[in-house]
């Protein structure tokens, strides 16, 4: 194992930000190697600005480093102008940690957030010395490992990919280490004895160990190649976050990154039901951190890195039971010292108060995003986000009323049913929001930021075809028309073309796996970033192997048809899907399940866990449920319905 410190510090006087690249974090560890310890490079496929903040890797360097078999480092993408110098001078891919080569490691584990960075885990495969089809790997090659929400449908990556963690990562990590220990302790003799003893492990997938059958274009089967590998694979799930009070020691960076701030997060899963939304689907069932243990975890995060903003992280923070209090403390130890602000960075109109408008200003006003995602009370009862007008403009007062001066409103077009009056009501909800600012501050505005929607897998519109670019180009066009004379409203928007791409990729078949790999051969990486992405790159790829992305991308699919990803399992019942996609075509919305009788999803029931939730009594006079109705209810605590399986154990 060498240093390659000596060869990397003389390219980073020609690169751009060249701090992404030497590590020396507050909080980082120089690991002490072992021949017996499992080595574990963790990588984040995009830029060190991108990926640093993600707290996935952040739980899993410090969950393994501190196992006395296992050593964690991190590496992120070199941006093309280091890569390009890499190349060039016969230098690997590296850890940031140590600067060791990535073939020195045992492990090259991705974090999967976003279909298009599929291209880099390819690029950095390569860099790292290391075939990039798993079929051509040897003994002596590291493992190439994938998790993250894009790993739900792993098929893709599936020729490239050796196993894929399906779920959360913080116990599963330690049964693959020692999977990996056996392995070495026996010399690395039989790779093929590696694949078939991770495929065993719950919530594993490996690819290899399964056969794909098609008839013509539709996929058939995707079945086990031996008697103990399972024919569906489920994802974990951890049962109690409380015992997984990470990361303890989280990062301070060297330069600028997105969400500089520390992040504590408050819980996981969440029981809204929005269609659109496969991270509320696949994270079921809810799991709420203590608040005592929040507070800690803010205190002790404060303290070790000086940060001076606090995010409470979740799907959906407001709805954390008694949100107020636990905002109300942490906001009173920092009010008067003008250091340390207190931020909700995933919002939703109908569970924000006055209340937390007022504690989140009492130190200083971090920015708000509110995310009604459709124009329309009809659209929004077809995707379930059951928010009326009057709970978006009732926000809006709160905060304006708060002092704030400028809103951000999410939206996504191109959802099911989606008509021209939908699109139009995203303008005119913005403008009312604007005119309630204006009767509190005069420079009142908003920023309407408009997605392109792509359905995911596990979700009820996983069998919808999205909308085309040209139909996208055309609704946000409508959009952007009818609001070009209001500056009060800043429009922003996805590009339509990146949204069919990343269609492409997350809902395709192994078939497609030919298609990333000639997009990157063909230069095509950091697709996430609009200066280097190239939808002609796409779609010449898929012409020179043969596929229509069309046939993917847009077209409809029926209850009967087999899912690239029907083999994974993230506890929702395909028919409990289907009937919610049924009832998305009617215009029929389903209330909030922790006040409801249970809908029969699978999560609770298959994984033996109820949501870790307060247990208040629905409030009067409606089914949907506030975090100042949460606040009300009782103690937080854990139900298992039995045996609790291998997945939650």
């Amino acid at each position: 194992m060498i240093d390659l410190w000596p060869r990397i510090e003389p390219l980073l006087a020609k690169v751009e930000k060249p701090a992404r690249y030497i590590g020396m974090e507050r909080g980082a560890v120089r690991p002490a190697w072992a021949p017996h310890k499992a080595a574990w490079l963790l990588i984040y496929p995009d830029t060190y600005e991108i990926g640093l903040p993600n707290q996935g890797l952040q739980i899993l360097y410090e969950i393994l480093n501190e196992r006395p078999d296992a050593v964690a480092e991190r590496a992120y993408a070199p941006w093309t102008d280091l890569a390009g110098s890499l190349r060039a001078n016969g230098v690997p891919f590296f850890s940031v940690d140590t600067h060791r080569a990535a073939s020195d490691f045992d492990v090259l584990a991705f974090n999967l957030s976003a279909e298009l960075v599929f291209t880099n885990l390819l690029d950095l495969v390569d860099m790292a010395g290391v075939p990039i089809r798993a079929e051509e790997r040897r003994p002596e090659h590291p493992l190439v490992l994938a998790g993250g929400h894009c790993a739900f449908n792993p098929e893709p990556l599936a020729d490239f990919v050796d196993a894929f963690v399906i779920g959360e990562g913080e116990e599963v990590v330690g049964e693959i280490t020692e999977v990996l220990g056996a392995w070495k302790r026996g010399g690395r003799a039989d790779r093929e004895a590696l694949l078939h003893d991770l495929a065993t492990i719950p919530g594993v997938y490996v690819p290899s160990m399964y056969d794909v059958e098609y008839d013509g274009a539709r996929l058939l089967a995707v079945t086990p190649r031996y008697p103990d590998v399972p024919a569906r694979v489920d994802k974990r799930t951890v049962a109690d976050l409380d015992e997984w009070p990470y990361p303890k020691n989280q990062l301070v960076p060297l330069i600028e990154v997105v969400h500089d701030r520390l992040n504590v997060e408050v819980f996981r899963g969440c029981t809204r039901g929005c269609r659109f939304c496969q991270a509320g689907m696949i994270t079921r069932p809810v799991r709420e951190r203590s608040a005592e243990q929040v507070r800690t975890m803010v205190r002790d995060g404060i303290r070790r890195t000086g940060y001076d903003e606090v995010a409470l992280t979740s799907l959906s923070t407001a709805d954390f039971s008694g949100i107020e209090g636990v905002v109300a403390d942490l906001v009173r130890e920092q009010e008067g010292t003008g250091q340390v602000s207190v931020s909700l960075p995933s919002l939703r109109v109908d569970a924000f108060t006055v209340g937390i408008a007022g504690e989140i200003q009492k130190v200083r006003r971090t920015g708000l995003t509110f995310a009604p995602e459709a124009g329309s009370w009809r659209l929004r009862q077809v995707i379930n986000k059951l928010i009326v007008e009057e709970d978006l403009y009732a926000a809006a007062d709160a905060a304006f009323a708060s002092g704030w001066r400028r809103l951000k409103l999410y939206f996504l077009t191109g959802l099911p049913t989606e008509m021209d009056a939908d699109t139009l009501g995203i303008a005119e909800l913005a403008r009312k929001v604007t005119e309630i600012g204006r009767t509190h501050t005069k420079g009142a505005s908003a920023t309407v930021s408009v997605g392109g929607f792509v359905p995911k897998a596990h979700t009820p519109f996983q069998w919808f075809g999205q909308n085309g670019v040209e139909e996208l180009h055309r609704k946000i066009n409508l959009l952007r028309d009818d609001l070009r004379r209001d500056r009060s409203v800043q429009v922003k928007w996805h590009d339509p073309e990146a949204t069919f791409a990343e269609g492409l990729c997350s809902r395709g078949d192994r078939r497609v796996g030919r298609v990333i790999e000639r997009v990157w051969r063909n230069g095509g990486t950091f697709q996430e970033w609009s200066e280097h992405f190239s939808l002609d790159r796409w779609i010449d790829a898929c012409a020179a192997e043969g596929i229509d992305p069309d046939w993917y991308v847009t077209r409809h699919r029926d209850d009967s048809e087999v899912l690239p990803w029907d083999h994974i399992a993230a506890g929702l019942h395909k028919d409990f899907l289907w009937n919610d996609w049924q009832a998305a075509l009617a215009e029929h919305g389903l209330p909030d399940c922790r006040w409801t009788p249970c809908y029969d999803c699978g999560v609770c029931t298959d994984y033996a866990l109820e949501h870790v939730v307060a247990s208040a009594v629905a409030p009067a006079g409606g089914s949907q449920g506030t975090g100042q109705d949460l606040a009300r209810g009782g103690e937080v605590g854990v139900r298992f319905l039995g045996t609790k399986p291998a997945a939650v154990s």
